[in-house]
């Protein structure tokens, strides 16, 4: 009966043990919630951040509309209209005051002349031009630069300010001043424009030939002939030589000694 009892007793302390064991908590380590993100002033989920950091910048995008939709985030989404509606609208060189349209390769007939991404420019900051121009986007900038900083300024106060530039020459492959022999013009290159003359919104037209010495309008004409020294590379007048007496010559050639103006 002793061997009984005893065996009883130890059977219940076995059992009373492993309730114990069982009603203590296990210990287990915490997952750690993933840390929000912070974009701007509010957060953002770690899956639109996984997609914000796979979403290509706006240079890059190149083709965008072919990004799968589902991958794209609202500012490629936004950057991607604002990209189609400046297509639509005419822009090129990547800036929408420069409209026209993409040319592409442009072969020359002879030996050095050519451009091989050219572009045709009808307007640069909503003033026209009387032909549009066939150019490489870098002189279309410095166009730009020049009727933003000069031309519109100059002329603010006559007849109502510029309304359209009146392009002689734009790109045409030949050599400088269509001397035989002579070397390939900036011209044939891409590089260059001349503007013989400028339109005003009342209707009248300053011309280089005969405004440069006029009372009304030599200032002007000066000091638009001055500023274009710097966004172009080389500027040449009325006082350079009888070949540019009726217009002002700029291109986009660079020189070690700096701007050419004359």
């Amino acid at each position: 009966m002793r061997w009984v009892l005893l065996v009883l007793l130890l059977a219940g302390s076995a059992s009373a043990t492993v309730v114990e064991r069982s009603k203590r908590p296990v210990d287990r380590p915490e997952r750690a919630a993933p840390a929000p993100v912070l974009q701007g002033s509010g957060a953002i989920s770690t899956g639109a951040a996984r997609a914000e950091a796979r979403a290509p910048s706006l240079q890059s995008l190149g083709p965008a509309v072919s990004l799968r939709p589902k991958m794209r985030t609202r500012a490629v989404r936004r950057a991607i209209r604002r990209h189609q509606k400046l297509r639509a609208e005419g822009a090129i060189c990547g800036d929408p005051a420069i409209q026209g349209q993409v040319v592409g390769r442009m072969p020359g007939r002879i030996p050095g002349c050519g451009v091989a991404e050219a572009v045709r420019v009808r307007a640069v900051s909503d003033i026209a031009l009387s032909q549009q121009a066939v150019m490489d986007c870098g002189t279309a900038r410095a166009l730009k630069t020049w009727v933003d900083r000069s031309v519109k300024p100059a002329l603010r106060d006559i007849g109502g300010g510029v309304q359209s530039l009146k392009v002689a020459a734009h790109y045409v492959c030949r050599t400088r001043n269509h001397k035989k022999g002579a070397r390939i013009s900036e011209h044939g290159k891409g590089r260059a424009i001349d503007i013989s003359g400028f339109r005003l919104r009342d209707g009248s037209t300053i011309t280089v030939l005969t405004g440069w010495t006029a009372r009304g309008t030599a200032q002007a004409l000066r000091r638009m002939h001055r500023d274009a020294c710097g966004p172009f590379g080389t500027v040449l007048g009325p006082d350079a030589d009888s070949f540019h007496r009726d217009h002002f010559h700029f291109d986009t050639a660079r020189y070690r000694s700096g701007t050419y103006c004359r």
